[in-house]
């Protein structure tokens, strides 16, 4: 989707993990290894945007880690999942994302490939995130490691 506001956008991705491995997606346009997950459009929380995301891009079924409150019989307001981690990055001189950090399990390894947008995803092990020849940026391999140590929690 297209930046929606001049100098600001939102967005939600997600760390998913399954057997131990966390899956990222080379993308096209940046050239670099990303999580899943794309901007929030105006008639959507961030949930919706992340889930809407993750079917567009891996087809998968997840289950987000995190904290809930219960909703409330009889009351309008809709408790969402607390991301883990957000930030705020540049993607032009007068662009950014604001970035709402998702972690996530998965029960099943087969996605499919978004490939208007990715060249490949691929489920990656601990070990494999510290190989060098991969090009991940440092905080995307922080939040892998974090992903992944929740997740055997």
């Amino acid at each position: 989707m297209p930046h929606i506001h001049k100098y600001i956008d939102f967005v939600s991705v997600a760390y998913i993990v399954h057997n131990n491995k966390v899956l990222l997606a080379d993308h096209k346009k940046y050239n670099t290894w990303l999580p899943i997950g794309g901007h929030i459009e105006l008639d959507e929380d961030p949930e919706q945007a992340l889930l809407r995301e993750v079917q567009e891009e891996c087809g998968l079924e997840i289950t987000l880690l995190g904290t809930r409150l219960p909703e409330i019989p009889g009351d309008t307001t809709k408790p969402l999942c607390t991301p883990h981690h957000m930030n705020i990055h540049d993607i032009t001189e007068k662009h950014k994302h604001v970035v709402f950090v998702y972690f996530a399990t998965t029960t099943s390894e087969n996605f499919t490939i978004a490939e208007k947008e990715h060249r490949t995803l691929k489920w990656f092990s601990e070990e494999e995130l510290k190989d060098n020849t991969y090009n991940i940026k440092p905080f995307i391999k922080l939040y892998c490691k974090e992903a992944l140590k929740l997740a055997k929690e």
